[in-house]
């Protein structure tokens, strides 16, 4: 272990050769530090006092010791077709031992070309990385499973897009960066023994208990299928449960850790619109929100299919087995969303008007154009009689329903509106505000982006400034891929 606190392994390189290639970062030739998460550092061990002060640590121009530089290889389906990617600007620097004995993936995220760049530069620009930066912290502190940012910082180098921008570099923290498109990838161009080594290694990395299990009788790829499966049912049931539209959800963007990772033309939607579309290359509405977890039973199923040889050797039984594993995914997806919406509204039990009442509700939502995360905390407060969405008749019928329902179960109106407030964060990333936020930055003033994380790290404290929504305007917002 370094003096700066530095304690890596490197187990993803005992796969074979196939998945990786031995990788430096590019130069940066004046790094200079804009955003540094001491509370992260600290909970990977490392030493804050020193490390927020070497941010050419961070931009690639010194690596920190025992780092051993790789990027990945992986494919993907993207927009549902297959095409063969890999890290093309980011290298992996080793897995950080915590001081809790965890391991996490440290990458250097717009560090240069590396083997899989194509035609890509390798470099990003200080918005993007800074939107991913905001965006996953306040997912962590909405306590949804994310892959984590430990810091920005400026490369002083030009990126030329359509004009030339601020290069930076990004540093991710993941319990992994292994993706359904890196199965995706070894299915196409490796060997079985590349898939075995591969689904052990996952296996071993996340779901130890697999091999240690006492009953053998259960084949361990159909297990290790089931817990992607179940980790993704409910990361996406907590997306729609706060409005979050990932963007672009090509199997290469989805973790078998079940993290939410690669923050691109993401946003959180204002006013409820399933079709709701930010990405503006998804002309097509492919990953809207209401699609979402559509998409991600057919990112399972693309991940199973990659897994076919190894959970069964008739391939017809593979594909039943395979088959019933996405089925249940859909179960627990809607029994995810479904709780959490029970707790939203401040329900218990699982009657069946629960469904209806959610449904009813969300339908008036679209209808009057009303804004998801605050229509939430207006019924919420509604017992108080300080809710004028109550004025408008059709949710006044509902509001009958509702207090029906409540009236039925045991607990009190209070204890109900306490499992609301733990359900229905006040603050969340508005675009209005992460684009304020940008604007300031490239600017060089960064306190418009301090004062925002501090926002967001306690989403369940009223903030009139931050709960505000944007204003009516003339077009819809539109966000882009970060490159």
């Amino acid at each position: 272990m370094s003096v700066d606190g530095w304690n890596f392994e490197h187990t993803y390189t005992n796969l074979p050769e196939i998945f990786y290639s031995n990788q430096e970062p590019a130069n940066a030739p004046d790094p200079q530090m804009v955003v540094f998460n001491r509370e992260l550092a600290q909970a990977l061990g490392l030493r804050s006092d020193k490390l927020a002060d070497t941010p050419q640590v961070f931009a690639g121009a010194s690596l920190p010791y025992g780092a051993k530089p790789i990027a990945q290889a992986y494919a993907g389906y993207q927009f549902g077709h297959f095409a063969m990617l890999g890290d093309g600007r980011a290298v992996l620097l080793g897995e950080q031992i915590a001081p809790d004995g965890r391991r996490f993936d440290i990458q250097l995220k717009g560090s240069g070309r590396t083997t899989y760049s194509r035609n890509g530069d390798g470099l990003a620009a200080l918005s993007p990385m800074l939107r991913e930066y905001i965006i996953s912290e306040a997912m962590f502190a909405l306590g949804i499973p994310t892959t984590r940012s430990l810091a920005v910082v400026l490369t002083g180098k030009g990126v030329i897009r359509e004009k030339v921008l601020q290069g930076a570099v990004l540093t991710r923290v993941a319990s992994s960066h292994i993706r359904v498109g890196t199965f995706n990838y070894i299915s196409a161009f490796g060997k079985n023994e590349d898939l075995r080594a591969l689904s052990d290694y996952c296996i071993l990395r996340h779901f130890p208990w697999i091999e240690s299990r006492k009953d053998e009788s259960q084949n361990k790829y159909v297990l290790l299928l089931r817990e992607v499966a179940r980790l993704q049912a409910s990361l996406i049931a907590k997306w729609q449960l706060v409005g979050f539209v990932h963007g672009v959800m090509n199997t290469d963007n989805m973790a078998i850790s079940g993290e939410t990772i690669d923050y691109g033309p993401c946003a959180f939607m204002d006013a409820y619109d399933p079709e709701t579309v930010f990405s503006s290359i998804d002309t097509a509405g492919r990953y809207a929100f209401g699609n979402q977890s559509g998409i991600g039973a057919w990112n399972l199923s693309r991940f199973a299919e990659s897994l076919l040889p190894l959970l069964h050797e008739d391939e017809g039984k593979a594909v039943e087995l395979a088959q019933e594993e996405i089925a249940d995914y859909w179960k627990l997806y809607n029994e995810s969303w479904l709780a959490g919406m029970r707790g939203k509204l401040g329900l218990s039990g699982e009657e069946p008007e629960n469904i209806g009442l959610v449904t009813e509700l969300l339908g008036l939502m679209w209808k009057h154009e009303l804004d998801y995360t605050n229509t939430f905390r207006s019924i919420m407060y509604a017992h108080q009689g300080d809710s004028p969405l109550f004025e408008i008749s059709e949710f006044a019928a509902w509001n009958e329903k509702w207090r029906a329902r409540l009236g039925r179960q045991k607990l009190s109106q209070d204890h109900a509106v306490d499992i609301m407030k733990k359900h229905n964060p006040a603050v969340i990333p508005r675009n209005h505000r992460v684009e304020e936020a940008l604007a300031a930055a490239e600017q060089g003033d960064y306190s418009v982006m301090n004062d925002l994380l501090t926002a967001c790290r306690e989403p369940y404290q009223e903030s009139e400034h931050y709960s505000l929504p944007p204003e009516p305007a003339s077009c819809k917002y539109k966000t882009f891929c970060g490159t």
